[in-house]
């Protein structure tokens, strides 16, 4: 395991310093807590958004998206109950969906990691040195 750190640390040094790092992260979230775990054995200086407790606005939202090269659709937490409920057998837009998704932070993916202008949604962890090493 700590061979496997170092690796980390390593790949993880060729960042620039001027990019910014940001991790949208729910602590409750293996994945996302996995994906913490490696930002911090890298050495490198990051910003951590719980966005359950701060949730993102309809900007935040679509500027995550395009940096993600993705649509909104392909965030939302499809197995959480809510989506079950209330929005698994709708026809939503993406606008509409963005709004959904301010509203309820809940059925937002993660982890996401943003490196400048460029994201990655993190849902095997180790992404992130792809993005790191981008």
């Amino acid at each position: 395991m700590q061979n496997k750190s170092n690796n980390i640390n390593i790949k993880a040094k060729k960042v620039e310093e001027e990019e910014t790092l940001i991790l949208y992260h729910n602590n409750r979230c293996a994945k996302s807590r996995q994906a913490l775990k490696i930002l911090e054995n890298s050495g490198l200086k990051f910003d951590t958004i719980e966005y359950l407790k701060k949730p993102l606005t309809e900007k935040e939202i679509k500027n995550l998206l395009k940096l993600l090269q993705l649509n909104a659709e392909n965030i939302i937490r499809k197995g959480e109950l809510l989506y079950k409920e209330k929005f698994a057998t709708t026809n939503i837009s993406e606008n509409e969906w963005i709004k959904i998704l301010a509203n309820n932070p809940v059925l937002i993916e993660r982890p996401i990691l943003v490196k400048g202008n460029k994201a990655i949604l993190a849902r095997a962890p180790e992404k992130i040195l792809e993005l790191l090493n981008t």
